[in-house]
């Protein structure tokens, strides 16, 4: 990859060390400063605060009360043409009373501003010779101009502090990605720096090869756009990765970001919507205007279907207004009358069936790059990588592994692999080995086994005859999935399972179809045969039949009645059947007898082996787990397996 370009993207490192090296200015010291201040300056102002009375006079009276001989001792401050005069104890009800007041408290004072300085000096003297004042007379200033400002507008300087700082506080620190009431309508993506030992590159994204090839070559097109402009070609405008959730589209988003030599711009569909009207639309133009500034670049959204959900046709009907203008913008940013040249955008979601056909059409997202589960040659890849840094056994077989998780997407195979670790640890292991690994795959599927719950003779053994209703029936069924094993030990919610190895289809008929809604109903079927009624145990096993019966008659056209007939409906507001209601009582019908001949169909098999049912039952029962190996030594080798074998080693050639 070509070196990072230091201009544009910093190292993101330094820029963490220089922030650990700042000193962080800590508010608290602020305040206990203003406090200090204005605590001195409360206890040092003159005619207010402080303690005793204090009588403001005129000129007249101070020089009658001093006369009179009721100065202890005078301070004058020549800077605010002000005479302070304290008051003797034995004259303080003389001279409050005439303000009404009553006497008391600690040096109460006389407060008096004067004309002439030369005069009151004069004046002063002139009491003391005559013996009517014999204290100390005082000289001060006060403290100059920063006195006055602080008196002045100290108050209105703590206001408009108390009002930035709620400001601030209402947000998240402002900044591209922060909210506060200034930059509400600011873009909030987030701009990833590239640091050279964390990135994340294609090597490190294993499987999903089509995927990557058609990502890669929008980064080689920023890298290198000659190459495709000389044959006249453009570049895409937009890619939408779409796949289920946990396959590997956001770390697709990474792999770009790590790989391309240009600004890389991320930023959540949820991150539009505001509670402002009008804040996601001039948020899509901040990003916009931001993307074309740094242009050539990449936008990633993802989750967009938050953003990017069809419009309504009727705004009576949950229209939101503010979504659809937050669309519309993106619509027409994306390929309006302005030009983006140079700004590509990714976008990921696992929904692209609700998004709006306007944003899907070309000249916006010209591509869909969809990123299917994993097949079994992709998991093993999968595992590869997220065994590097496990310790395991030597002898663990990641073949083995590949097939035990079919279904299972990149994040649940990275869940695995750390639960087997985890396990091992809780036992104490030098090394994860493959029982680890299988009961990391039953905790994810199943739940944590519940030992410990209290279960009578009676329900273990009506569970046992359940499960082993299932297992006879899988066994003994052509297209059955190959069973691997059953337990009886209640985990999460279920009280006892079976575990089976799937077949990767990519078609299914109606023949396995029908074998595999047999064996779900193997479990009822036990019961009411064996025990002579039936419990809740077989609730999951019904709901997902009917599910699936619904699905092959109203969907597929797997039905006698209502053959080669369609009735799914892809439209969001459609609230309407798309059929009549004599058609539904039809489906309702159908449904009825395909799992009424399936449910016969099961006791038929589980009568004809019914010897073998008891043994393996009776076998839970003792053991609580049991194999494909003890299901063999009942009932025999099933002549289906070789078939099975076969197309799995298929596969792995593909």
């Amino acid at each position: 990859m070509a070196e990072q370009n230091n201009n544009k993207i910093p190292n993101k490192a330094n820029k963490n060390n220089k922030k650990q090296r700042m000193p962080r200015f800590n508010l608290s010291w602020f305040y206990l400063i203003i406090a200090v201040v204005l605590g001195w300056l409360f206890l040092n102002s003159e005619g207010t605060g402080g303690g005793g009375m204090t009588k403001t006079a005129n000129y007249s009276e101070f020089r009658q009360y001093v006369e009179q001989g009721y100065a202890s001792r005078i301070e004058v401050n020549s800077d605010q043409q002000q005479v302070t005069m304290y008051v003797k104890a034995e004259h303080i009800r003389d001279v409050f009373r005439s303000a009404g007041k009553d006497a008391g408290g600690a040096e109460p004072r006389v407060v008096v501003e004067y004309g002439s300085t030369d005069k009151l000096e004069e004046f002063l003297d002139a009491q003391q010779e005559a013996g009517n004042f014999d204290g100390s007379v005082t000289y001060k200033k006060n403290d100059g101009m920063l006195y006055h400002i602080l008196i002045n507008f100290g108050p209105f300087l703590l206001l408009i502090f108390f009002w930035v700082f709620i400001m601030n506080r209402m947000g998240s620190g402002g900044g591209m990605g922060g909210m506060n009431i200034f930059n509400v309508g600011r873009s909030r993506a987030q701009r990833v720096e590239v640091d050279e030992k964390s990135k994340v590159t294609f090597a490190d994204v294993a499987g999903q090869a089509g995927a990557k090839q058609e990502v890669r070559e929008i980064v080689e097109f920023l890298k290198n756009p000659k190459k495709f402009t000389d044959l006249g070609g453009k570049i895409p405008k937009g890619a939408l990765l779409v796949g289920p959730p946990g396959t590997g589209k956001t770390l697709l988003a990474k792999a770009v970001a790590g790989e391309a030599d240009v600004p890389f711009f991320t930023m959540s569909g949820s991150d539009f919507v505001e509670m402002f009207v009008g804040v996601g639309a001039s948020r899509v133009r901040d990003l916009f205007r931001q993307a074309k500034e740094n242009s050539p670049c990449i936008i990633f959204i993802d989750e967009i279907d938050a953003v990017g959900r069809a419009r309504s046709r009727n705004a009576m009907m949950g229209g939101n207004d503010e979504r659809e203008s937050t669309l519309n913008q993106l619509l027409t940013e994306m390929d309006g009358f302005g030009t983006n040249s140079g700004v590509i955008i990714l976008a990921a979601t696992n929904r692209a069936d609700i998004l709006d056909k306007a944003l899907l059409r070309a000249g916006r997202f010209d591509r869909q790059i969809h990123v299917d589960l994993p097949d079994v040659n992709e998991r093993k890849e999968i595992f590869q990588v997220h065994l590097k840094p496990l310790k395991v056994d030597n002898s663990l077989d990641i073949d083995f592994l590949a097939r035990q998780t079919p279904g299972f997407s990149g994040a649940d195979i990275a869940n695995v692999c750390n639960e087997a670790a985890l396990i091992a640890a809780r036992h104490n292991k030098t090394s994860v080995t493959k029982d680890d690994f299988l009961s990391a795959v039953d905790r994810i599927i199943g739940g944590l086994e519940k030992k410990t719950k209290v279960l009578t003779d009676e329900e273990k053994r009506t569970i046992a005859l359940h499960e082993a209703g299932h297992a006879t029936i899988s066994w003994n069924l052509q297209y059955a999935n190959p069973l691997v094993k059953v337990t009886i030990v209640p985990r999460g919610r279920a009280l006892g399972a079976a575990w089976y190895l799937p077949e990767e289809r990519q078609i299914t008929t109606r023949e396995q179809m029908l074998d595999e809604m047999c064996s779900l109903l193997g479990g009822r079927a036990a019961e009411e045969l064996f025990t002579g009624h039936i419990s809740s145990g077989a609730m999951n096993d019904l709901e997902r039949v009917t599910k699936q019966a619904y699905g092959m008659i109203a969907y597929m056209g797997m039905s006698d009645r209502l053959p080669n007939l369609c009735y799914y409906n892809n439209e969001e507001y459609q609230f309407s059947k798309p059929y009549s209601e004599e058609t539904a009582r039809l489906i309702d019908q159908e449904v009825q007898k395909m799992i009424d001949e399936q449910y016969a169909r099961a006791k038929q098999i589980l009568t004809e082996k019914a010897e073998g049912h008891g043994q393996l039952a009776q076998l839970l029962v003792e053991r609580e787990v049991i194999f494909a190996e003890d299901v063999e030594r009942i009932f025999g080798p099933r002549p289906w397996a070789s078939r099975a074998d076969e197309l799995l080693e298929n596969s792995e050639k593909l």
